[in-house]
């Protein structure tokens, strides 16, 4: 058998204008085929207290099954991991602890998983150096880790340096995630784990999704591979492709506008092996708002992997567009080619009004030092038939001075753009306006005081 150890699809960015551009990411790993090649596989689980409830039901449930699974496809006994590979578990909160050392007995392990509880702070860096301890340097069996968290580091060491002590061991890490109540930093993850990310952190912000992403990893990571790869991405609607790199394995084509296909004739058949294509892609529609990236994408492979992909939103941006003078109505001609000049009577071109920029003055007297004023200037304008329109308002906060004693305060140019509205006759004829102030003292000595009575 073959298989696909993970699969991705990641974006650049989580928010776009309306003609925004994105880079769009698919990654695959496959890896040796677990029964002619051992390994060893570390869980390290999150108990912290962000973990309470159904995070920790279904982290255990996800555990399990993978526990499951191993047994299951390396040998023939549902209560024993086969074919000389064992799996160990590391959890931690405040400190890291080892749970099962590495073992082949699925009752041991899935005693350990459900014995977890919820409970303190999170320590990445004491749950690295636990669950590099428990490897044995003296085995030839590969190294797998399986870090899952649901938040950020909050007490211990900084985790990154540990995790690449481990990666230099030769031990591959994959991260799962669960965006929890104290927030989760892909990137974080991201540098924790073996290269390409893509290949090797799957997160999501569904609880509920933590039991897939755990039986999909352990169904996939004990077997080889895959060949004949065929992956076919549509997009959303929305968008459109404007180009495709060249894949690290394989070949990508366009097979519209807004779709593409990627082919692999096999992928990690010899080794554990990653593959990744990036293409870029553009928002074409007008309409605002959070929009999944693709409206599909379906796998296929000669050993009919099962093999599962994000489905990344991006925020999407359309500012409204006013274009404020019409574009102006064309005269039409026709040049001979052989004429070397011609006269062409263009008639009346209309003159667009610029309206008025108004700037106002005004004395605020006897300002006391170390107040603050608050000052609002309103316009208006009077129209043919008489009445009153609104024609803007502005409100602005004039500093304290520090002067020994009260003084006069000058506000200079408060301006007011005022173009006009489609009155020919407001080019030169007059126009009629009125201007409002108001002003008063922000800081006051006054404090709202509440009355205690002790009896």
């Amino acid at each position: 058998m073959m298989g696909v150890t993970n699969s991705n699809k990641v974006i650049d960015r989580t928010r776009i204008d309306c003609e925004g551009a994105l880079r769009v990411t698919l990654a695959l790993t496959a890896v040796p085929d677990i029964l002619s090649n051992p390994t060893d596989i570390v869980l390290v689980l999150d108990r912290s207290g962000s973990m309470a409830g159904t995070p920790m039901a279904n982290m255990k449930t996800g555990a399990k099954i993978f526990v499951d699974i191993m047994a299951e496809v390396t040998g023939d006994d549902p209560s024993q991991i086969g074919s000389g590979s064992r799996i160990g578990m590391v959890s931690f909160a405040n400190t890291a602890a080892v749970n099962a050392p590495l073992s082949t007995s699925v009752n041991t392990l899935k005693s350990a998983i459900d014995q977890l509880s919820a409970g303190g702070s999170t320590n990445h860096a004491a749950a690295f150096n636990e669950a590099i301890n428990l490897f044995d340097p003296n085995s030839n069996n590969a190294k797998v880790m399986v870090m899952f968290t649901d938040g950020n580091t909050t007490t211990g060491a900084s985790p990154a340096p540990v995790a690449a002590a481990a990666r230099a061991q030769g031990i591959i890490i994959y991260c799962i995630g669960l965006i929890g109540s104290d927030g989760l930093d892909i990137n974080t993850l991201n540098h924790w784990a073996t290269d390409p990310d893509a290949s090797h952190v799957a997160v999501t912000p569904n609880e509920e999704d933590l039991i897939e992403l755990f039986a999909e990893l352990a169904a996939n990571i004990s077997k080889t591979g895959a060949t004949d790869i065929v992956m076919e991405e549509v997009l959303n609607p929305d968008f459109e492709i404007t180009s495709v790199m060249l894949p690290t394995k394989g070949t990508a084509t366009m097979t519209g506008s807004n779709t593409l296909r990627w082919t692999i004739p096999e992928l990690g058949v010899m080794d554990s092996e990653s593959a990744s294509l990036d293409f870029f892609i553009r928002h074409t529609a007008q309409t605002t708002g959070t929009k999944l990236v693709n409206e599909s994408i379906t796998y296929s492979d000669a050993e009919g992997n099962e093999v599962f992909f994000p489905e990344p939103t991006v925020e999407v941006d359309c500012t409204i567009v006013v274009h404020p003078e019409a574009c102006p109505v064309p005269v039409e001609f026709t040049v001979d080619h052989c004429t070397d000049a011609v006269l062409v009577d263009m008639g009346e071109v209309r003159l667009e009004s610029q309206g008025q920029i108004i700037q106002l003055d005004v004395t605020i007297p006897n300002v006391c030092p170390g107040k603050r004023v608050a000052l609002a200037a309103i316009l208006t304008e009077i129209d043919s038939s008489g009445t009153e329109q609104p024609r803007g308002m502005k409100t602005m906060t004039i500093p304290a001075h520090d002067d020994p004693g009260c003084r006069d305060v000058l506000v200079k140019c408060i301006p007011f753009v005022v173009p006009a509205e489609g009155d020919d006759t407001l080019i030169c004829g007059p126009r009629q306006f009125k201007a409002r102030l108001i002003a008063h003292t922000i800081d006051t000595d006054y404090r709202c005081c509440d009355a205690e009575i002790t009896l």
